[in-house]
């Protein structure tokens, strides 16, 4: 079975490897936002690839989900005592990524490029995309500024009110090379539980990726990211209620139900199986919190069980 993920964040990373652990090499394709990737002190980092990748490769801080487990931190702390911002927390293994990616881009290779080298060398089998190789950061107005998503994100610590979002140069972006092809060619795609605005949403919003999710012929599926009104990580809930949605499995339905079949809501959520499925949805109510990785596999488990 070939099966792809639209992914974005902690919690789809965290699904990534359950299904990882029950599928065969080579069956899983991942799509990874890139929304929220930034150029800081030189160095071009992917948030989002990262996490994917350092936990499909078993080294993510179990603790953060982000990150590599026991990294230190020598080098910001230097740059701290030079006066340097450093907001952004980078450990020194972890910067290796982003000074290798940086030197591999400047050398005239793409993301995708750079991103399947990293995964080989990490020991990583599963297919890990990029959604483009353009760069399209996601800009967050509030009702202070606009700002960059980091910026919102660990700068600000989400503070400010969030009126909307811009995924600028998202018109003229092209996916990247095989992303068509992956949802396409799927036995079943599924969305990750990530956050529908600034993980997911970037990701339909590259030309092409939505109406590929229309026209296959695969099993789509979604996990909510909420779980009794909220969510579990990040900012998906607060976003919802400020821009004046309700905060609930149900508002997640609606932003996918033009390419949606099924819709995965956490058990404690069951109260909302009758108005999903009023959206024209196959529904069904499980255990979707993964609080240890027994968890991640049981729902990885769950998600294959669906599919015909």
């Amino acid at each position: 079975m070939k099966m792809t993920a639209l992914a974005g964040g902690v919690g789809a990373a965290r699904l990534l490897s359950g299904l990882a652990g029950l599928l065969s090499p080579g069956e899983l394709t991942v799509i990874v936002n890139t929304g929220d990737d930034f150029r800081y002190l030189g160095l071009y980092i992917c948030p989002d690839l990262d996490t994917v990748v350092y936990t499909l490769a078993g080294v993510a801080d179990p603790k953060t989900g982000w990150g590599i487990r026991a990294d230190t931190l020598h080098c910001l702390k230097r740059l701290s005592d030079l006066q340097c911002e450093t907001w952004f927390r980078l450990g020194d293994r972890d910067l290796a990524t982003h000074i290798f990616r940086t030197h591999r881009l400047r050398c005239g290779d793409s993301l995708t490029g750079v991103t399947r080298m990293i995964c080989l060398r990490s020991g990583i089998q599963v297919a890990v995309l990029p959604m483009t190789d353009s760069e399209v950061p996601t800009l967050v107005h509030t009702d202070e500024e606009t700002l960059e998503f980091q910026d919102y994100f660990v700068r600000r610590q989400c503070a400010p009110h969030v009126r909307g979002f811009q995924y600028l140069g998202i018109e003229t972006a092209c996916p990247a090379p095989g992303v068509l092809d992956a949802i396409l060619n799927a036995d079943a795609v599924v969305l990750c539980p990530s956050n529908p605005y600034v993980s997911i949403g970037p990701i339909l919003a590259v030309p092409g990726i939505r109406d590929a999710l229309r026209a296959t012929r695969a099993v789509v599926l979604a996990v909510s990211p909420i779980v009794a009104g909220k969510a579990l990580k990040g900012p998906a809930a607060a976003m919802m209620r400020q821009l004046g949605e309700q905060s609930c499995a149900t508002t997640v339905a609606r932003l996918y139900r033009d390419f949606l079949d099924i819709f995965v809501l956490d058990r404690r959520d069951e109260s909302l199986v009758g108005p999903v499925r009023s959206l024209g949805l196959t529904v069904h109510a499980v255990e979707t919190v993964m609080d240890s990785p027994s968890a991640r596999l049981a729902l990885a488990g769950s998600l294959l069980r669906m599919l015909p």
